[in-house]
């Protein structure tokens, strides 16, 4: 590995985030997940989760994400699920709070959230928004503030705008200075990036020479 290559591995993995990532709930569009999941790597985010919880999307999408995600989440880890049990049993065993973009009476603001803590955002497609099911394994919804005449988001954006805004609120209290991964989690992380790294280069080498 090049030296300059390593040293890009060693000062993104000295931003990544041990405790914020974002939950996806049937979003139907492949490129909104990908556009999500470049957003949650300009973050720090290492990894999310991508959950069809509708009858008929499971294996098709399934296929179709990681195909379509391949080049970004080679960075950032993307944990698929069918099932909601599963899914949000996985989610809990590192944030252990989790909030919705959902409108309801009790809604808070995203810039009224406190999202320096260990947390997940969970998020639904547009068209019908989180399942009531899902919605069950919430601790509390928010909103993104809008003064349009259109009333929602794309979720790409509404992932992009809630993460950043993570992010600002984790920069101004320094957890983005090297302080999120213990020195052994970051010695970890660069082994799994570098494994990767040597992974495409090697099909990149195949590539060329069936070429």
């Amino acid at each position: 590995m090049r030296p300059e290559r390593e040293a890009r591995f060693r000062e993104v993995i000295n931003k990544r985030q041990r405790d914020l990532t974002i939950i996806l709930e049937n979003v139907h569009d492949q490129h909104n997940i990908g556009a999500a999941l470049r957003s949650c790597d300009s973050v720090g985010i290492r990894e999310i989760f991508v959950l069809y919880s509708e009858v008929g999307l499971n294996v098709k999408n399934i296929t179709l994400g990681k195909r379509t995600s391949a080049g970004s989440r080679k960075w950032v880890d993307v944990h698929f699920y069918t099932d909601i049990e599963a899914c949000f049993a996985h989610v809990r065993q590192q944030y252990p709070l989790v909030l919705s973009t959902h409108l309801s009476d009790d809604a808070k603001s995203l810039y009224d959230l406190n999202l320096t803590q260990p947390i997940a955002l969970l998020f639904g497609n547009e068209k019908e928004g989180l399942s009531e099911e899902v919605l069950k394994h919430s601790d509390g919804n928010f909103i993104i503030p809008q003064i349009g005449m259109t009333r929602s988001l794309n979720v790409s954006v509404a992932v992009a705008v809630s993460v950043y805004e993570a992010f600002r609120q984790r920069n101004e209290i320094g957890l983005y200075d090297g302080k999120a991964l213990s020195p052994a989690e970051q010695e970890g992380l660069f082994e799994e990036f570098h494994k990767r790294h040597v992974g495409k280069e090697k099909r990149k080498k195949i590539q060329r020479t069936n070429d």
